[in-house]
């Protein structure tokens, strides 16, 4: 069996740093814990579980500040999380399968990050991330913020998730002053923070900078291509938002040139022509994401409800408008089967009842 050494960054954690820690044990064999400067009690909490605690001055790079905690690490894996993260019971007993029967000869082990909720708990967004990487096997995280491990070697994607929740909100400003900073500073982004750099800038409103930014990064053509495929939704919002709803149509077909349709762009398709009442087409886009195949293992974001729920409620409503009542009413019940207790597949029920009830 393997063995994991868990290494976390943290910084005035006191509120959540227990629980995650809590999930974590009897799954890991040591606990570092890299402390970037906290004047709460989270040093003090961490001490319950671990006395691998090292200060480490923050400077503005979270790819420092994770690397610190792995040099540290003596187990075969080095494993990560936020303060804020929690192994739920099931993933606890598929990570425990998982470090059971681990083929020592593997480099990485990607797992589902959970990172949005629906008001039942539910996931609405997930995807992929670096969980365990090999110990002292050269692979180093890199970038100030939005940091991550380039794989090398073998990689196997496993069955447990990592549930983030967040209990008080972080600084709304900081990754976008570190980029900034970055480029005030003379450094030329990389493709992958052009990216984030937009989504940064996307976030603060800020859309005729974002737009840009994603227009260059999509222009020159170095981009992964899940990034490419976000970029051009994120190109729609802005225009959207700049009031050039035609160019926003143009950008999210862009995303086509990329790959094979995902359900993400094509419900924000079936939106678009929704916006404009043009519900025949917007039923055409909302059917064609029911025909999308979920692949997480691609390794971009994911909606899980653009594969089910949300084509269903948006073609109930359209066949609705286009007075077509049967076929509303068959996909409000495929809507349901998706998530049962959902205010507006009730509120559905009760309308299609009534107008059964009403003479004609």
């Amino acid at each position: 069996m393997i063995s994991v050494s868990l290494c976390m960054i943290v910084k005035n954690e006191e509120d959540v740093l227990a629980r995650c820690l809590d999930s974590a044990a009897g799954l890991v064999d040591e606990i570092i814990v890299v402390d970037t400067g906290s004047t709460d009690r989270t040093r003090e909490i961490a001490a319950r579980y671990t006395s691998h605690i090292i200060c480490f001055p923050w400077r503005d790079d979270f790819s420092a500040a994770r690397n610190e905690a792995f040099s540290h690490a003596a187990m075969d894996y080095c494993m990560w999380l936020d303060a804020d993260d929690v192994l739920l019971e099931p993933d606890r007993a598929a990570f425990l399968t998982l470090k059971e029967t681990l083929d020592p000869a593997v480099s990485v082990v990607m797992a589902p990050y959970h990172t949005g909720f629906d008001e039942s708990g539910r996931v609405t967004f997930s995807y992929y991330r670096e969980r365990l990487i090999k110990n002292k096997a050269g692979m180093r995280w890199s970038g100030a913020v939005h940091e991550a491990i380039t794989p090398v070697g073998a990689v196997v994607y496993a069955e447990f998730a990592v549930t983030h929740r967040k209990a008080h909100p972080s600084d709304p400003d900081r990754n976008l002053r570190i980029y900034q900073a970055q480029i005030e500073a003379g450094v030329e982004l990389e493709p992958r923070h052009q990216f984030y750099y937009g989504r940064e800038l996307y976030y603060h409103s800020r859309w005729e900078e974002a737009l840009s930014v994603f227009q260059r990064f999509l222009d020159e053509g170095r981009g992964w291509v899940e990034n490419n495929i976000d970029a051009c939704c994120h190109c729609a919002y802005c225009l959207e938002k700049l009031g050039r709803t035609e160019q926003a149509l143009r950008a999210l077909l862009r995303s086509f040139a990329y790959d094979r349709p995902r359900a993400e762009v094509c419900c924000e398709l079936g939106r678009w022509f929704f916006q404009q009442e043009r519900y025949e087409q917007a039923a055409y886009w909302y059917t064609l994401a029911l025909t999308c195949t979920r692949d997480d293992r691609r390794g971009g974001f994911v909606s899980p409800e653009c594969y089910g729920y949300l084509p269903c409620i948006q073609l109930c409503v359209c066949y609705s408008r286009l007075g077509d009542l049967e076929k509303a009413e068959r996909f409000n019940e495929l809507a349901g089967a998706c998530k049962p207790d959902a205010p507006e597949v009730r509120h559905n029920r009760t309308y299609f009842q009534s107008r059964k009830a009403s003479p004609a």
